[in-house]
């Protein structure tokens, strides 16, 4: 998560500051404190942690780097509410993120309260270092992060309560774009010597880098990403019940968990199909774009489909070459059949910052894109977004590809 971005002024910082630390509390507008204490499996986290650590991130890398720094808000939260900074100290674990019912959710606003008038404060006074500003960009872009995390793991969460209990009445979740509609079109890419990754100015991660040539064989890639309807149609064919569709470790979790649908599908009764939705239990949608699939389901589906996934190259290509492809980065990410691995030449920043991405460069599959939960502004194409090839509770979803 190491940004390498150039230095941004004091001004633009503050503005986007209180915007993006404003939309956080928006996102848990409504909630009450036992919606935020929830957490509903290890791989997701209580809203209220998510609103607290994107603070402590705030308080332990720039406020505690000014040349006199404050007192911090509690000693107690460095551990509390630390990730997976090894470098910084001892973490909580994270299973057990559910279990802090102390400090309260009022003591986290508060928190928050305190973090942000000190920013503010540094802020207005151009009292942050270069160093410190190129920080707090990577703050926001990590707060942006998190945003997208509250509202998936609040999914997870309320989908586990019988009331299937709604955060917002009406959205873009299950959404039928126009495009979803027509018959999905083969786009032609060309083929050849091509560069991948950040291209130069503004923010991105260091996984993003550094940039690098690739070779791309000619292939197509479907012009929209796959409804409801389509993998319904799979599933009809015994797509979960045929394990040559499936990779070895794919067909394992398959019978292991006896998964017969994405996630949030309701095996249909009388009244068929239906999904659970940020706006609560709906009928499912043929026309809305899938989601909530793993890597496992994603390679399973295109193969019963005469297709294949992208590679990251390949996606990220088609991407930055004016192609006419719909749902980029406003519906799903989309999985690529690449393992998360560091681009040649990548080499991680110094500090406790800069161990994040690497330590995670195994055991991960790529996806691309963003989705309707990601922050607008938030994502570009060299993106990398990785997960465990069996994530589901992602807002995840299948662009196939041909070679051509």
């Amino acid at each position: 998560m190491t940004a390498r971005p150039p230095i941004p002024t004091t001004d633009d910082l503050l503005t986007r500051y209180q915007q993006i630390r404003d939309h956080s509390l928006k996102l848990a507008d409504g909630l009450t404190a036992e919606d935020c204490q929830l957490q509903s499996m290890p791989e997701a986290s209580p809203i209220k942690w998510h609103l607290a650590h994107t603070s402590w991130f705030f308080e332990t890398f720039i406020l505690a780097g000014l040349p006199s720094p404050p007192a911090p808000f509690d000693p107690a939260f460095a551990v509390l509410f630390n990730s997976y900074y090894v470098g910084i100290g001892p973490r909580h674990a994270r299973p057990e993120r559910g279990m802090l019912s102390r400090p309260s959710l009022d003591q986290v606003f508060a928190y928050r309260e305190h973090v942000d008038r000190l920013m503010a404060d540094a802020l207005s006074n151009d009292a942050l270092s270069a160093s410190l500003r190129q920080l707090v960009e990577l703050g926001l872009n990590h707060e942006q992060q998190h945003q997208e995390l509250m509202l998936t793991d609040l999914k997870h969460h309320f989908s586990c309560n019988p009331l299937k209990p709604a955060w917002r009445p009406a959205g873009a979740d299950q959404a039928e774009p126009p495009h979803n509609h027509g018959p999905l079109q083969r786009i032609a890419v060309e083929g050849g010597l091509t560069s991948i990754g950040f291209p130069g100015n503004g923010f991105c991660y260091d996984n993003e880098q550094p940039r690098h040539k690739v070779w791309l064989a000619p292939y197509r890639l479907a012009s929209r990403n796959v409804t409801n309807g389509e993998f319904l149609a799979f599933i009809r064919d015994g797509g979960y019940q045929r394990p040559e569709l499936w990779l070895s470790d794919g067909w394992d979790w398959v019978v292991a968990r006896q998964q017969r649908a994405p996630l949030y599908w309701q095996v249909p009764e009388d009244n068929g199909w239906q999904v659970f939705t940020l706006h609560g239990l709906q009928p499912l949608k043929d026309h809305a774009t899938l989601s909530h699939v793993s890597f496992y389901e994603a390679d399973a589906y295109a193969r019963w489909a005469g297709a294949r996934l992208p590679t990251e190259a390949e996606w990220e290509h088609a991407a930055t070459t004016q192609l006419h492809l719909h749902g980029l980065a406003d519906e799903v990410w989309q999985w690529c059949n690449s393992a998360y691995l560091a681009y040649p030449g990548f080499r991680p920043a110094s500090g406790a910052v800069g161990e994040y991405n690497g330590k995670f460069m195994i055991n991960q599959m790529v996806l691309r894109g963003g989705s309707l939960a990601t922050p607008a502004g938030h994502s570009r194409p060299s993106y990398r977004n990785f997960f465990p090839p069996s994530a589901q509770w992602q807002f995840s979803g299948v662009r196939l590809a041909w070679d051509d």
